[in-house]
């Protein structure tokens, strides 16, 4: 199975894909030459490049069975709404290259495909399946719960926040030596749970649909 991993930072979604399925080939598409680095050394057998994985789903699409993105999210939190009346605060647009992945692969991918992103501060422009504070848009149904682990406390502003996270993911955040903020990269990585329970989800499906046909 050929998997395409965009916007891969460190390979939170990835990291127990091969506990579900050993026979993968992934490619890890990241723009930050730093996580890049990183996540070769987290997963050596992925081939990993450096590029828009925007413009690279798009030139591309067709060599994959199963494409995973998780596009940036800032410009959608509802932490823009509460962060509005801040003196420091800029006003951005929503960057609409998550609905345009969203559009294009619903349309034009014969493969399964799984879109992430947080609960945003508007209503959703293309429904999705909304789990906890996240929505994926995916062209087959995901469990209701996608895992059970939590992290103990509040995050934001505290002292030990990247340390805390680095338990949570089993990473150490602190090896990235880049321009973007550890915290910042830690707070965005997916929940390897997440990833695992939605990737052996899909692969289930895969398989159904594959005895379905054989039957036809």
């Amino acid at each position: 199975m050929k998997i395409l991993n965009l916007y891969a930072c460190l390979g939170g979604n990835r990291y127990k894909w091969n506990e579900v399925k050993e026979d993968i080939e992934v490619t890890a598409v990241e723009l930050d030459p730093e996580l890049a680095r990183l996540y070769q050394e987290r997963f050596p057998n992925d081939t990993v490049i450096i590029a828009d994985a925007h413009q690279y789903l798009l030139e591309h699409f067709k060599e994959f069975d199963f494409i995973w993105s998780s596009p940036p999210c800032p410009t959608h939190s509802k932490i823009r709404v509460t962060q509005k009346n801040r003196s420091t605060f800029i006003h951005k647009y929503p960057n609409m290259k998550l609905y345009e992945e969203i559009l294009f692969l619903e349309n034009f991918f014969d493969g399964k495909y799984c879109i992430e992103n947080v609960n945003p501060y508007y209503t959703p422009l293309i429904p999705a399946q909304k789990r906890g504070r996240h929505l994926y848009w995916t062209n087959f149904e995901i469990p209701k719960n996608l895992g059970s682990r939590k992290i103990e406390g509040t995050l934001c502003k505290t002292t030990n926040e990247v340390k805390k996270l680095c338990d949570f993911h089993q990473y150490d955040f602190y090896q990235y030596k880049g321009k973007q903020r550890k915290d910042k990269i830690a707070r965005n990585l997916v929940d390897y749970e997440v990833g695992k329970t939605i990737f052996e989800t899909m692969l289930n499906v895969e398989e159904k649909d594959m005895k379905q046909i054989k039957l036809f």
